[in-house]
């Protein structure tokens, strides 16, 4: 092979286009968390920057699937029929919880007025937590073009290329075309971003999907036995070669060869291999010349056409006959939510456990526990990607307990900066809003001891809280309210403690004091 082919860079590419044009820019407002999980990943879009602000609260604005041409609100109960106010203009946006309405917390501080964020921190996503149990993300991204367009067929072949952002829809297009074309395949993206996943979409999509799909590490090969490996050896070849060999080309044959990390491909075996991708013939060691048969798809992290790059450019080229680039998850946060969920559900089904993740149904302790997971989730870099957010999800179920995720102490980065998880558990509380208290409360019949303890907060910081829920303690009871309660239930101090929203126990042990008193007094008579 002659040597100047590594200036050779005159070899097309056919590049598959992720990204849309800066002109067109869109916000949307998309679920990280939901009470009810199934309506994770919906969205709504606001178009361009206008005068009038958008309201956002229990009944509106309608979420939606993108290509579904109905949506539905929030509809959660623990949220204010109006409770947040957005207001974008060209700096930015500002966000304004409404008077009496449900907590709000902005990338990691709980509301106490209006905020005003940049353009900057509105291109890099913003994490909302309306009351205990739902998180958004608010975030302008580029309007892809046809990204309103329903799902593809070809989003259902693997799970894991799941997401309903405008990137993953533009990804999954781009799957579809280029496996149909039959080009050779260079795929690039950061470590963990799910490359051999793409890989594997593109091979089951092809017209190459009956035969075999062969990967091979291309940096777990030894330079001295690469040309062997990948294109065979004849018996008696060299010492040791006892028969003939079979190589990765040849096992491949009429289907696809991954050749993953290709961008550590040893020096001496890069020639043989672009002359296999250009004549599709390879060469076993010792032995005479044979045709192959076999789509080649390859990925790297690497970066193969820079200036200290050994890689040589014609074998670069060759290689992404047509070419596509998955992006990191930090481009796409609007998927973090559904591919937890999706990575959660799998883990269960791994183990044989049920389903961790909670129901709308379910008590706002547990909702509020997941939503703050979830919340601390996506503010997370997930430098891994989805590798490194697969392997969250998969410890959260081997350590969750009563259906609850092992709380994570989390250190708040600065404005701006993601969050991140301190490896120790911890028993952090997760902060209930007045409504999910006084239904916590509710559910343990207004045992303080049992609701403080559920709820991680020690009994005198409930004590603390009872008046601005509205309720009291079984003490504070006038004595004619206590009575007539009595007389409604025929007696019953069950009953009457429910009716009055207050300790059964704590009812008893006052109605025996009183009593006691009672007989003290007539006995003084």
């Amino acid at each position: 092979m002659p040597e100047d082919i590594r200036a050779d860079t005159t070899l097309p590419s056919v590049f598959a286009q992720l990204t849309a044009s800066p002109a067109r820019q869109v916000r949307a407002l998309t679920l990280v968390f939901h009470p009810d999980v199934a309506r994770i990943g919906e969205r709504v879009l606001f178009q361009g920057v206008s005068r009038k602000a958008a309201v956002l609260g229990r009944q509106s604005p309608a979420f939606t699937r993108s290509g579904s041409a109905s949506g539905a609100p929030l509809a959660d109960p623990y949220i204010s029929r109006q409770a947040l106010r957005i207001q974008f203009h060209k700096a930015g946006v500002t966000l304004t919880p409404l008077p009496g309405a449900c907590r709000c917390r902005f990338n990691g501080e709980w509301a106490q007025g209006a905020r005003e964020f940049s353009a900057a921190d509105l291109r890099r996503g913003i994490v909302l937590q309306l009351a205990h149990s739902v998180v958004l993300l608010l975030r302008e991204l580029p309007a892809a073009a046809g990204a309103s367009s329903s799902r593809t067929a070809s989003a259902d072949t693997d799970d894991e290329l799941c997401g309903s952002s405008d990137y993953m829809q533009g990804l999954r297009r781009d799957i579809a075309r280029v496996a149909a074309c039959g080009l050779d395949v260079l795929i690039r993206g950061e470590t963990g971003s799910g490359k051999e996943l793409v890989a594997r979409a593109l091979h089951a999509q092809s017209e190459r999907a009956v035969g075999p799909l062969v990967p091979v590490n291309m940096a777990a090969i030894p330079a001295g036995v690469a040309a062997a490996v990948l294109f065979g050896s004849a018996r008696g070849a060299f010492t040791g070669a006892e028969r003939n060999s079979v190589g990765y080309f040849q096992q491949a044959e009429g289907g696809s060869l991954f050749l993953d990390e290709v961008g550590d491909t040893p020096e001496e075996v890069q020639p043989q291999l672009l002359r296999a991708l250009q004549e599709r013939e390879v060469q076993p060691v010792g032995g005479p010349l044979r045709k192959v048969d076999v789509r080649v798809i390859s990925a790297t992290d690497a970066a193969l056409d820079g200036p200290d790059s050994r890689f040589r450019s014609a074998l670069r080229h060759r290689l992404g006959s047509a070419e596509i680039r998955v992006a990191p998850l930090r481009e796409h946060p609007e998927d973090i939510g559904e591919l937890l969920r999706l990575f959660l559900q799998r883990a269960c089904a791994e183990i044989g456990s049920i389903s961790v993740l909670p129901t709308s149904s379910e008590d706002p302790l547990r909702i509020a526990r997941w939503a703050e997971l979830f919340y601390h989730c996506q503010r997370h870099a997930w430098p891994g990607n989805v590798r490194e957010l697969s392997n969250c999800a998969r410890q959260l179920v081997l350590h969750a307990e009563d259906g609850l995720p092992p709380a994570l102490v989390w250190q708040e980065g600065a404005e701006g900066v993601a969050d991140t998880p301190v490896e120790e558990p911890a028993s952090a509380p997760v902060e209930l809003g007045d409504e999910a208290l006084r239904a916590l409360l509710k559910q343990e019949r207004y045992e303080v001891s049992a609701a403080a303890r559920r709820a991680g907060m020690s009994r005198q910081a409930l004590y603390r809280r009872l008046p601005s829920l509205g309720l009291r303690l079984a003490a504070q009871v006038p004595d004619v309210e206590l009575d007539e309660a009595l007389a409604r239930t025929g007696q019953d101090v069950t009953a009457a403690a429910r009716d009055l929203r207050v300790s059964a126990i704590a009812l008893r042990s006052r109605l025996a004091h009183r009593s006691v008193a009672r007989v003290g007094m007539d006995s003084a008579d």
